[in-house]
């Protein structure tokens, strides 16, 4: 079990962010969430000294200011001590492109966010309960 993984969510919508906080709380997970509303944030909070060897999973939004969840998605995967730390990407896309693209550079996972508030409560409870009850994850990744 990875409970106590941190999750770093990647998203610089305030609507998609209060929505995947408000599911989480729902669904009772009690894991601890840093934000991030750029990719430079993203990094940024990867790197840092005080979350080093916490944070367990990555939600990651494609369209970004500053720097995109693609250039973080490469950033890390090409980070010896970041690479396993698992990317699910939690987006509006649905291009196959970004699909193809983002699993070459080792993506975990690819999500388009459903329209509708039920749609995305369902896929966000079931998202949290494989990364955080039902997967094992590599030592050093959370």
């Amino acid at each position: 079990m990875n409970k106590a993984i941190t999750i770093l969510i990647c998203d610089d919508d305030e609507d998609d962010v209060y929505l995947l906080k408000s599911v989480m709380e729902e669904c009772g997970i009690k894991n601890p969430i840093v934000y991030a509303k750029n990719g430079l944030e993203a990094i940024a909070n990867l790197n840092s000294p005080a979350l080093q060897n916490k944070i367990g999973l990555v939600l990651l939004d494609l369209n970004m200011p500053k720097m995109d969840g693609r250039e973080v998605l490469k950033a890390v995967k090409s980070d010896g001590l970041l690479r396993r730390i698992p990317i699910v990407i939690l987006t509006t896309s649905s291009a196959s492109e970004d699909i193809d693209n983002c699993y070459s550079m080792g993506a975990n996972c690819f999500i388009t966010k459903p329209a509708s508030y039920e749609n995305f409560n369902d896929t966000v409870k079931t998202l949290l309960k494989f990364w955080t009850q039902l997967s094992r994850l590599p030592v050093g990744a959370n």
